[in-house]
């Protein structure tokens, strides 16, 4: 949801950047302009919620959530990924950008990126269609088909539409971990505000999703700051009359993202929804559920409604990957990290 003030960030753009491939959507927050749009009625005293099932990670999750765990802690800035869309274990290759890679791409490491997307559409299309013809098969066509059969799913249920799911995913190793170094800054207090609100601590690692803990974030959708607020929901969840945009605030805007979740998880009735509706808002998700029912994999898996799209049905999955690293940073980063000094919310100023 929202940011801080001070340095405008480049992070949407580096986000688009980060996950380009040819037309396919990035993991932006494409989906964010939904969220809250409808009007709330609400409660704004915002009453402590309980909770249950803290957290589950369904084994159908697993892959999804292995993928992030690679984009945040194993893959490179200067790697992409070339996987299935749909089917998050199904990775065709890794390559390595040429040259001195930073957060943007030069118009060379750009072409390399869709031509290799191009490539990749154009082999997978041309074994669905030796397939439907009987026609004889080369050596790569049978490593495609090896990389399939291995997720144990029926090679005609995965290779249907295959080519039109080709995504391109650079890693974000670099940018995870800065973003573990400034965490040190924020987490006690982060934890605080969530356990005083009744929620689980562990929300307060919900930024490395968001913003990788970039104060300054913005977004093309409007949202600010390091949790990601748009202008409406700020209103609505962390309401005050000062002229500062709170959104711009840490803290105050941690003191939003747990007005937001306890009234989600009231309205949607457990964490992965909930967490998923920061995404998707909490209408988008109420109307998942009344199409498809409380399951939440069910919803992940089969769910078509309008703008429910990749960055939807991976959000959950990215929070968990997100949480395991952060929990557990050291086999990850095993160079160590070098956290910052710990704030309070008295201490921060727009200057910092």
């Amino acid at each position: 949801m929202t940011r801080l003030i001070l340095k405008i960030s480049l992070f949407p753009l580096a986000l688009l950047l980060l996950n380009a491939c040819s037309s396919t959507a990035p993991v932006v927050k494409q989906d964010k302009a939904s969220v809250l749009k409808q009007p709330f009625e609400v409660n704004k005293s915002f009453t402590p919620a309980t909770y249950s099932g803290v957290f589950p990670k369904p084994a159908p999750l697993e892959p999804a959530v292995d993928f992030w765990r690679k984009t945040y802690a194993v893959w490179q800035r200067s790697q992409v990924a070339y996987h299935d869309n749909r089917y998050m274990d199904v990775v065709y290759e890794v390559i390595t950008l040429p040259g001195n890679v930073g957060e943007g791409l030069t118009s060379e490491q750009k072409q390399i990126m869709s031509a290799r997307c191009d490539f990749w559409k154009a082999q997978i299309s041309s074994l669905e269609s030796k397939l439907r013809y009987n026609a004889a098969l080369n050596a790569n066509d049978r490593q495609i088909i090896a990389k399939l059969e291995s997720t144990g799913r029926p090679l005609n249920t995965i290779l249907s539409g295959a080519s039109e799911r080709v995504r391109a995913q650079r890693g974000t190793r670099e940018r995870f971990k800065r973003g573990l170094e400034i965490s040190g800054r924020y987490n006690l207090q982060f934890r605080r505000i969530f356990r005083n609100a009744g929620l689980p601590e562990e929300l307060a690692y919900l930024p490395h999703v968001e913003s990788s803990f970039q104060p300054a974030a913005r977004s093309s959708a409007g949202a600010v700051g390091m949790w990601q607020f748009t202008k409406g929901a700020a209103q609505t969840f962390m309401p005050g009359k000062n002229q500062v945009d709170l959104r711009l605030d840490p803290f105050a805007s941690a003191n939003g993202a747990a007005n937001y979740l306890t009234y989600a998880y009231k309205k949607l009735g457990d964490w992965p929804t909930a967490l998923t509706s920061y995404n998707h808002g909490i209408g988008g998700m109420k109307r998942a559920q009344n199409h498809m029912g409380p399951d939440f994999v069910r919803i992940v898996d089969q769910y078509d409604g309008p703008a429910f799209g990749f960055a939807s049905r991976n959000y959950y999955a990215q929070f968990l990957a997100a949480r395991e690293i952060a929990n557990n940073p050291d086999p990850f980063f095993p160079e160590g990290i070098r956290y910052e000094d710990a704030i309070n919310s008295g201490q921060y100023l727009a200057a910092d």
